[in-house]
């Protein structure tokens, strides 16, 4: 059958309902089929191709698994929703348990919070997953225990300091990534450990809406990855999932119309413990998902990642370079976002001028055009930008560092920050004094305390 274009031109305001029309799953390829429409005239369908190579499923891994994409299918469905983010909401595919009800508003409401703030939408008032009154509850199978732990990397320093925690901690580390970008690339070939990738495509008539005046914005990305993530862990037998979000996540970048807008609440620990809720009760008991790197600062885990320098000629963490357009794509550090900046400073205190140079190409902190910039992130004269930065008090903390270290003090921007610096905030030994909100399992706490302690 035909799938409808979208128009020449995208009225958002003629849509009345977003349907979530099915999802398929082929297990001789391991890809799972996403669909979804708006009303009855312009349907999109995702593509989600799981790693090959696992062993044959059994019949409550085959649960577990269709668990997982029943899930999946209801949250991928952000980015097709945002298209026009219309008031009602129907799910074609079966009813919704209260816990699956409450965290698909979440990730509707909370996630698309800057989209929201952006496109000037009331989200709450359109996004909204009842539960239905009688749910069947099925208890969810219980896997066998392997001991092995996926781990998902993204080319950045975080996921090199998680992955080399656990390595710290005995466990058996594979790495997971959606994608292949080089940064992702090259960080698993300095690692040395095995990887298993999945692709998402999505819909093509996504991107012609998008081009013809959709709505558009922010989508929390990382809660998709999360659950392609899980899908693969149950696929390959691993017993759990774990990130590398730290606490600055949870932090939101402002208030707008009494909702927290967070870039990026889909990393933060409420998301986090929503998630494990439903894993463990509903998907398959014994499968874990959690942090380990909750209890940090990013200034905590950039100094541990100073530490490993094999992974700094190729690790990357600019959103440019991970572009889809590769024709816009980036060969690595832009040096001119607010995530470029925020690495530059939180790794300057724990390394020398020349060896950032080296990194990312020039200096940014000796770059004066860039202060007011540098100022934001400290929400100094504005809001901390919308991106995966670190909370207020880092950065404040990073330019006290810094204003005392005689090989940074000298440069334009030390100097300019430094004289802005609000008293009583950002005492460093605070900033990177470890947390104790995690949902972190115990046996892994003395390996992250022993690499992100000091």
């Amino acid at each position: 059958m035909a799938v409808p274009a979208p128009p020449p031109v995208f009225d958002p305001s003629r849509y009345a309902s977003f349907r979530f029309t099915g999802r398929r799953y082929d297990e001789a390829s391991a890809t799972a089929t996403l669909a979804y429409a708006l009303d009855d005239s312009l349907a999109f369908e995702e593509r989600i191709e799981l790693p090959a190579g696992a062993p044959p499923l059994d019949a409550d891994r085959r649960a577990a698994l269709h668990g997982v994409l029943d899930l999946l299918h209801l949250v991928a469905g952000v980015s097709y929703y945002k298209t026009a983010a219309p008031r009602r909401l129907v799910v074609e595919t079966g009813p919704l348990s209260e816990r699956r009800a409450r965290l698909l508003t979440d990730v509707y409401v909370q996630g698309l919070g800057e989209y929201a703030f952006r496109n000037a939408i009331d989200v709450a008032a359109r996004a909204s997953f009842p539960a239905a009154d009688e749910h069947p509850t099925a208890s969810a199978p219980t896997l066998p225990r392997s001991g092995r732990s996926l781990v998902p990397v993204g080319g950045g320093k975080d996921s090199v300091v998680a992955l080399e925690t656990l390595r710290d901690a005995g466990a058996d580390v594979t790495l997971f990534s959606v994608g292949d970008a080089a940064p992702i690339a090259a960080t698993a070939a300095v690692s040395g450990l095995p990887r298993l990738v999945a692709r998402r495509t999505l819909a093509p008539e996504l991107l012609e809406a998008n081009a013809a005046g959709a709505l558009n914005g922010h989508v929390p990305v990382t809660a998709i990855v999360a659950l392609i993530a899980l899908a693969t862990a149950i696929l390959h037998g691993h017993d759990e999932v774990v990130f590398a979000n730290e606490r600055s996540a949870s932090q939101g970048n402002l208030v707008w119309e009494g909702l927290d807008v967070n870039h990026q609440w889909s990393k933060g620990l409420g998301f986090e413990r929503a998630l494990r809720d439903v894993v463990a009760h509903e998907i398959a008991a014994g499968l874990d998902c959690f942090s380990l790197l909750r209890p940090a600062s990013e200034l905590g885990i950039a100094r541990a990642f100073a530490r490993m320098p094999a992974y700094h000629p190729v690790f990357t963490s600019c959103n440019r370079a991970f572009r889809l357009d590769a024709r816009r794509r980036a060969a690595g550090w832009c040096c001119d976002c607010p995530k470029c900046r925020f690495v530059f400073l939180a790794l300057a205190p724990w390394l020398a001028p020349a060896e950032l140079v080296a990194i990312f190409g020039e200096d940014l902190l000796a770059d004066e055009r860039q202060t007011a910039d540098f100022l934001a992130l400290c929400a100094l004269d504005a809001h901390k930008p919308f991106e995966c930065v670190g909370e207020e008090e880092e950065s404040i903390a990073a330019f006290r560092l810094l204003a005392a270290d005689a090989r940074w003090a000298g440069h334009a921007v030390v100097r300019a920050v430094a004289q802005r610096l609000p008293a009583g905030h950002g005492e460093p030994a605070q900033v990177l004094a470890l947390g104790d909100d995690h949902e972190i399992p115990e046996r892994l706490l003395p390996a992250v305390h022993a690499r992100l302690g000091a």
